[in-house]
C-alpha cells in the first residue's frame, strides 16, 4: 500500500480541512440514503443508514462504517466509500451513534471510544439478517471502537465479521486527548466539536434534569473538560483518565483475532505519531499502515481539486483481498 500527499496539500492540517470540506461539494454528492430505525434493548433508537447491493445479489458483501466524533452517513469519508461499495455492488450500512442521526436520543447516555457494546449488538443484529460476507470500516472515534469491540470479542469476532478496518483511530485516548487540547488542535477542531457537542448535552439535560453539572458543562474549553462532565460519568467511567485509558485501543492489540487494518497518517494532527503502536504491540493478525502523510481521515489525492477515492480504494482493496 502506498500513499503520497498531492503538493497542493501541504502539511497534516491541509490534509485534514480539504477533505472535510468535500461533503460540501459536488464533488462528494448527497447520498441517497434509505433510513431504518432499530429499537435497542435501552429502550432507545439507533439510525442506520442504507445503499442497498442490486436486489439480485441479496448475499453481495456488506461493508458496514462505524463513523468518528459527531461524523454521520454524510461525513467526506461516508460518502466517499459509499461510492466505492456501489461501485463493487456492495450494500453499505452507516449505523449511528446515539444522537448523531439527526435527532436527539432517548435515553441518558450518548457514544464514546470504547462503546464496543454498541458496536456489537449493531454487528450481531447485521450478522443474523445479512447471508452474505460482512465487512467492518472504524473512523476515527468508531475506529477506537471497533477495535475495542474485536478485542472483546475474542473468538467470536471472526464469526461476525471477515475482516475490519480502523482509519485515523485515536488508539491512545490520552495522548490523543491532550494533543486536542494544545495549540491550533484546540483552536480550531476541539471548538468545532464543542459548538455541536455541548448543545446535545444540553438536551440530554433537558429529557434529565440533574444529569450533569451545566456550570461545568459551559466552562469546558477542551475534551478533557469535556468528557469529565459529560462523557465519562454518563458512560460508567470515574472520570476522563478513567475514560481514556479503559477505552483505548492500544494495549490489547495484540488480542485481536482476525484480519485487521490499523490505518494512522505519521501527521495526524489528532493522533500524535509517538503514540502508535509499533509491530511489537500487535498480534499476527493486525496489519499497522502508516503512511508519512494523510492528515486526519484525508488522504486526497489528484491534481486541484483533487479526489478522495484513494482511501476507499487502498482499505476496500486490503479487506476484499482478507476475505
Amino acid at each position: 500500500m502506498h500513499y503520497s500527499a498531492p503538493w497542493w496539500l501541504p502539511g497534516g492540517h491541509a490534509q485534514t480541512i480539504w477533505p472535510a470540506l468535500q461533503s460540501r461539494t459536488d464533488r462528494l454528492p448527497a447520498m441517497p440514503y434509505r433510513r431504518e430505525r432499530w429499537a435497542t434493548p435501552d429502550d432507545d433508537f439507533v439510525d442506520v443508514d442504507w445503499r442497498d447491493a442490486p436486489a439480485d445479489q441479496p448475499a453481495a458483501p456488506l461493508l458496514v462504517l462505524f463513523h468518528g466524533l459527531e461524523g454521520s452517513s454524510h461525513s467526506h469519508y461516508a460518502l466517499a466509500l459509499a461510492q466505492w461499495a456501489q461501485a463493487q455492488g456492495w450494500g453499505f450500512a452507516v449505523p449511528h451513534f446515539r444522537g448523531c442521526s439527526g435527532e436527539i436520543n432517548l435515553a441518558p447516555r450518548a457514544y464514546h471510544s470504547g462503546d464496543f457494546e454498541e458496536i456489537g449488538w449493531i454487528l450481531a443484529r447485521l450478522r443474523a439478517w445479512h447471508a452474505g460476507p460482512l465487512y467492518a470500516v472504524g473512523v476515527s472515534l468508531g475506529g477506537n471502537a471497533l477495535l475495542r469491540w474485536a478485542q472483546e470479542a475474542d473468538s467470536t469476532a471472526a464469526s461476525v465479521v471477515q475482516a475490519l478496518a480502523s482509519i485515523s483511530a485515536p488508539v491512545d485516548l490520552t495522548a490523543s486527548g491532550l494533543a486536542m487540547g494544545r495549540g491550533m488542535n484546540r483552536q480550531v477542531y476541539t471548538r468545532m466539536f464543542l459548538k455541536t457537542m455541548k448543545p446535545k448535552a444540553l438536551l440530554k439535560l433537558s429529557q434529565f434534569p440533574g444529569l450533569f453539572d451545566v456550570r461545568a458543562l459551559h466552562a469546558a474549553r477542551d475534551l478533557y473538560d469535556f468528557d469529565n462532565v459529560f462523557t465519562a460519568p454518563l458512560h460508567g467511567f470515574k472520570n476522563t483518565r478513567d475514560y481514556w485509558q479503559r477505552a483505548s485501543a492500544k494495549p490489547r492489540l495484540a488480542d485481536i483475532p482476525l484480519p485487521t487494518l490499523v490505518v494512522n497518517a505519521l501527521n495526524d494532527p489528532f493522533v500524535p505519531a509517538a503514540s502508535l503502536p509499533q509491530q511489537r504491540d500487535v498480534g499476527a493478525h493486525v496489519t499497522l499502515w502508516q503512511p508519512g502523510q494523510g492528515g486526519h481521515v484525508g488522504f486526497a489525492a489528484g491534481s486541484p481539486p483533487g479526489h478522495l477515492h484513494t482511501l476507499p480504494e487502498l482499505v476496500g482493496g486490503w479487506l476484499m483481498a482478507h476475505s
